[in-house]
């Protein structure tokens, strides 16, 4: 039975929706570079989707792994350089970590949780249950009896977590994809190290901000499934989803440093905005994103709340967008 308890409670720096917002969106990046312009683009579209719905709008670091000192401050000015603002602090998933260690509790006193001793290398050669995707967990650990798992425990300490899932897939409806099903397996809630995972992370952070909007990239569409049932599992409420096409690169992948100049930074130093300031870059990268999502003419100068005004998520490209270097 799911386990039906109090919502995760709000952390001291999450700040409410403004006054008479219904809920809020976010952006959540994680501080392991500069954003470049897909990045950007989704960041963009995040706070379209929320500000034309009467939602607050908040900003989220996902800094439980790699975090390369200085990238969360020049993502923050990147973002406000293109017009980006939001609601209240910045709030730190390594800040919010006694959320997630109650989630798992929750779980775990519902017999929902089990102690996983596989290598990566294990799961992929493990035999897997008929027409189950490449990558689901074939489930070794599930059912082992506890001598099993006392003998894995002494040969293999620092077990990963996993859920317990009741379902082999689920059902999300996403504003641009419609219905979608997809795999759910007993997927990692901390690794083996004490991470987190992210699907827990941000299951429960989304809840106990009280964001029930979801926007960002398409190919996280295959993870919603997961996240929604670990919602609708721990009693929270499922965020409405929209994931939207990606930026690739000239090579039809998604777009990278290796693509050339694709972040603020490089564009005034080496690209078509080279010498230019840094308030010319912004503008006119806007200006490039908007042209992207068929919300203004090439050439023309446009601000975000100029962009707000003609918001239209069913008038939005649903092909990827191929950006290509000058």
């Amino acid at each position: 039975m799911p386990p039906h308890s109090p919502p995760p409670r709000p952390h001291p720096d999450d700040a409410p929706p403004p006054h008479g917002a219904a809920g809020a969106g976010r952006f959540a990046p994680s501080p392991s570079g500069d954003l470049h312009l897909g990045n950007l683009r989704t960041a963009l579209l995040a706070w379209l989707f929320a500000r034309t719905t009467g939602r607050g709008f908040l900003l989220r670091v996902e800094d439980l792994d790699r975090v390369r000192p200085g990238a969360e401050d020049r993502q923050l000015t990147d973002l406000r350089a293109l017009g980006i603002d939001w609601d209240g602090p910045v709030s730190h998933q390594s800040q919010r970590r006694a959320g997630y260690d109650e989630a798992i509790g929750r779980l775990a006193a519902a017999g929902l949780v089990y102690e996983c001793y596989c290598t990566r290398r294990e799961i992929l050669q493990a035999p897997s249950a008929p027409h189950a995707p490449d990558g689901a967990y074939p489930g070794t650990c599930r059912d082992l009896t506890p001598a099993q798992r006392a003998e894995r425990r002494a040969a293999r300490p620092g077990p990963a977590l996993r859920l317990r899932s009741g379902v082999a897939e689920y059902t999300v409806t996403d504003v641009l994809h419609g219905e979608y099903t997809g795999m759910v397996d007993d997927f990692v809630l901390r690794r083996g190290d004490g991470t987190p995972a992210y699907n827990l992370a941000v299951v429960v952070d989304d809840a106990a901000q009280g964001i029930d909007q979801v926007v960002r990239g398409d190919d996280l569409l295959s993870s919603a499934p997961r996240q929604a049932y670990l919602a609708a599992t721990l009693g929270l409420t499922v965020p409405e989803y929209a994931h939207v096409p990606l930026a690739l690169g000239p090579q039809g992948k998604r777009l990278a440093k290796r693509d050339g100049a694709v972040t603020l930074a490089d564009l005034a130093a080496a690209g078509s905005d080279a010498g230019a300031e840094p308030s010319a870059v912004a503008a006119r990268t806007l200006a490039t994103i908007a042209v992207s999502l068929r919300l203004a003419e090439p050439g023309e100068a446009v601000t975000t709340e100029t962009l707000r005004g003609r918001f239209s998520p069913s008038a939005l490209p649903r092909g990827p967008w191929v950006y290509h270097p000058a």
